[in-house]
């Protein structure tokens, strides 16, 4: 089988969790994830499936929608309610409006540190295991972009607001490092990943009642697809790249009647396009 699925992930399970279920319920091995979400964390959890787990970096899935909710007058060391609380503030001090100026300030793109209590490896070996060595390492940063945050209310002790970042974005870290900026303790209390490329939670499948909702990639994004003539059968089945046409879309699917053949993808440094997945 190769098809792509959605889950609602719920609280309390790792993503590798879900793997380990959905490989047991559609009795197959070879199935992956498209972007881990943290165990507090819930929503959206794209996956692969068979030969589509290749699609795992493909740059249709990077971008995605969180709603945070944050919580003010407490700092954790995990970034999130369920670590260690290790600063503190009284809610009189905090500043709704400079919170406010500051979270709109991180509508960029900027070097994010990665957080320590991640799978991040650094020389093989899990961040999250420095970690509970009470190892400090240098800690990696990366490229994100914020390309959209709305903020949606201010009630207590916790702030929500809506947030469009790209692939690699920790919400734990923007979090954290808009505490910084404020100079003043905040945590994420609870983060709900609403959208992944195309897909929003309309588009989940209720696995624990075995109720499926495949797609393929034809479903997901736009694929120009193209018949397998007998001139060109020889080639695309040994796999040799193809020059690119004017009307290509950054996908070919190859077909022979209503079968799949390959998925051809453009070569961005070339004029050709070049194998990516093959059905057979």
């Amino acid at each position: 089988m190769d098809k792509i699925i959605v889950i609602d992930k719920k609280k309390g399970y790792t993503s590798r969790d879900i793997v380990n279920i959905l490989t047991k319920k559609l009795n197959t091995k070879k199935i992956g994830h498209f972007g881990t979400l943290d165990p507090l964390a819930t929503g959206i959890l794209v996956m692969g499936i068979g030969r589509y787990t290749k699609l795992c970096n493909n740059e249709i899935f990077n971008n995605k929608t969180y709603l945070v909710e944050v919580k003010i007058g407490i700092q954790t060391d995990t970034f999130d309610i369920t670590g260690k609380i290790i600063k503190q503030a009284p809610l009189k001090d905090f500043d709704i409006n400079k919170f406010k100026e500051v979270l709109y300030s991180y509508k960029k793109t900027y070097l994010q540190e990665v957080p320590i209590y991640s799978a991040v490896k650094i020389n093989g070996k899990k961040l999250l295991s420095y970690a509970k060595e009470n190892i400090q390492p240098t800690l990696p940063k990366k490229e994100v972009t914020i390309y959209n945050i709305n903020f949606i209310s201010y009630k207590n002790d916790l702030i929500t607001f809506e947030i469009d970042v790209s692939k690699g974005t920790y919400i734990r870290s923007l979090v954290n490092d808009i505490s910084k900026d404020l100079n003043y303790p905040l945590t994420v209390n609870n983060l709900r990943r609403t959208k992944q490329g195309c897909f929003t939670l309309k588009d989940v499948s209720d696995y624990e009642h075995d109720n499926y909702n495949f797609k393929d990639i034809i479903d997901i994004t736009k694929v120009t697809v193209k018949q397998l003539t007998k001139d060109k059968e020889k080639e695309i089945l040994n796999g040799v790249k193809q020059k690119q046409e004017k009307e290509d879309e950054d996908l070919i699917l190859w077909k022979k009647n209503d079968q799949n053949i390959f998925l051809y993808k453009k070569d961005k440094t070339s004029n050709y396009t070049k194998p990516y997945i093959c059905y057979l």
